[in-house]
């Protein structure tokens, strides 16, 4: 992690009719940081993410990813960041090969490109006696691993993540949270959300959503140290108490 912004939103906000999801969250991201984004549901996070990402235009407020704006810039935006969500990110009905081939012609890669990089992608995965299978064949775990895989195979400067590990076993989160790691040391910073509060421990830091506006943002060291807090279990259960919504 080093000191370059590469997400920045400046009260950034959301709203639908006299409801507002996300308000004036303010907040900067460093490239190659885990950023953990934590809220109960109904916090906003993914109202939140869908405008980082340029899928949703703010309300008001201002935000830049890899400075580009989220209002002006949307397709320079989807064309430098991956993207994960929680359910739908593979083909089910195609090959693990062809769903290579697919997000690598999306993402703009040349034959060539496509070919080393799925090759090597397979070969991490140690999935080299199931490239022709179709994707549905595989476990949960397995598909989600793939999916983060697909997510970075252009080399994005950001990969957003929504709850990717999400009903996959303890082993199987390990081995994913690996892959974050080794993305993270390459220089790509990983923002994710995530309903596991010992995965949060794993993020350089953490912002967590209460009603659509940040209550915290820090290390997990930080946030349990001016909570006076034992576990990020713990401080999320104290600021999150504090809610009165609910999806």
């Amino acid at each position: 992690m080093n000191n370059e912004i590469v997400i920045k939103t400046d009260k950034l906000t959301k709203k639908f009719g006299d409801f507002t999801a996300v308000d004036e969250i303010s907040f900067e991201v460093y490239k190659g940081e885990i950023f953990g984004f934590l809220g109960a549901n109904g916090a906003g996070k993914t109202t939140a993410m869908k405008m980082l990402i340029g899928i949703s235009k703010p309300t008001s407020g201002a935000a830049s990813i890899s400075g580009f704006d989220v209002y002006k810039q949307t397709e320079q935006i989807k064309k430098n960041i991956g993207y994960m969500s929680q359910k739908f990110s593979l083909y089910e009905d195609l090959t693990i090969m062809e769903n290579i081939e697919l997000f690598g012609g999306i993402y703009g890669l040349s034959y060539v490109e496509i070919k080393a990089r799925g090759k090597n992608l397979i070969d991490k995965l140690n999935l080299q006696n199931e490239s022709d299978k179709l994707v549905e064949s595989l476990p949960l775990g397995w598909k989600q691993k793939l999916a983060f895989g697909l997510a970075i195979l252009h080399n994005p400067q950001i990969v957003f993540l929504d709850e990717p590990t999400s009903g996959v076993d303890p082993i199987t989160r390990r081995q994913f949270w690996d892959m974050i790691y080794e993305a993270s040391h390459k220089g790509i910073t990983v923002f994710v959300t995530t309903h596991y509060m010992d995965e949060a421990e794993y993020c350089n830091r953490i912002c967590i959503l209460v009603d659509g506006e940040i209550k915290a943002l820090d290390s997990p060291e930080g946030l349990k140290r001016k909570l006076e807090a034992k576990s990020i279990d713990e401080v999320f259960v104290m600021l999150a108490r504090s809610a009165k919504r609910t999806e």
